[in-house]
């Protein structure tokens, strides 16, 4: 599998995403990261460092679960159950700007999914999306505002994002499928 990022490069580039983000946010007093469960999680607290690292202030942090939002959530009755894990954000997202926080945006299913539970948790002034890698292959009509890389794909491959977090590594690798989809 070939790596698209190390360590190293995951690093700048979410050096690179903090540094936009405070450039388009001037007033960071109303700003949060809520991470879309699993990776995004880990991304958006890595980011409040480097928020913290380049203003000084702290961005708080918080964790969404997106699984019983899915549009595709009961397209195959028969097979495993769909595991939920909890929302945690400890704060109100009324008023504020959200960044959420995602690994990879491919089909815009997952952020549709994202956007669609933070909603229900209060009325956000705006929501700006950040992601590691961008695919493109839209189904949806969504697009992210702060991008780590681009990286075209056919739909017989994939990206697989492997964090330190949760993982043991940082890696971005890209998998091809021999099945056509």
């Amino acid at each position: 599998m070939p790596v698209l990022m190390d360590a190293e490069r995951v690093a700048r580039a979410l050096t690179r995403m903090a540094h936009e983000i405070v450039e388009r946010n001037r007033e960071m007093g109303d700003l949060a990261l809520v991470g879309i469960r699993t990776r995004g999680v880990p991304l958006a607290t890595r980011l409040r460092a480097n928020l913290r690292d380049i203003t000084g202030q702290d961005v708080p942090v918080g964790a969404l679960d997106i699984t019983l939002y899915r549009d595709d959530l009961m397209r195959h009755p028969v097979g495993p159950q769909p595991v939920v894990r909890r929302t945690e954000i400890p704060f109100s997202i009324d008023d504020r700007r959200i960044l959420l926080v995602d690994d990879v945006l491919y089909t815009g299913r997952t952020v549709r999914a994202g956007l669609d539970a933070l909603i229900d948790f209060g009325r956000p002034k705006a929501i700006q999306l950040v992601v590691l890698v961008d695919r493109g292959h839209r189904e949806l009509p969504i697009k992210a505002d702060y991008v780590g890389k681009n990286v075209p794909t056919s739909a017989r491959e994939s990206i697989r994002v492997r964090l330190q977090d949760p993982d043991g590594q940082d890696l971005v690798l890209i998998e091809k499928d021999d099945e056509p989809k």
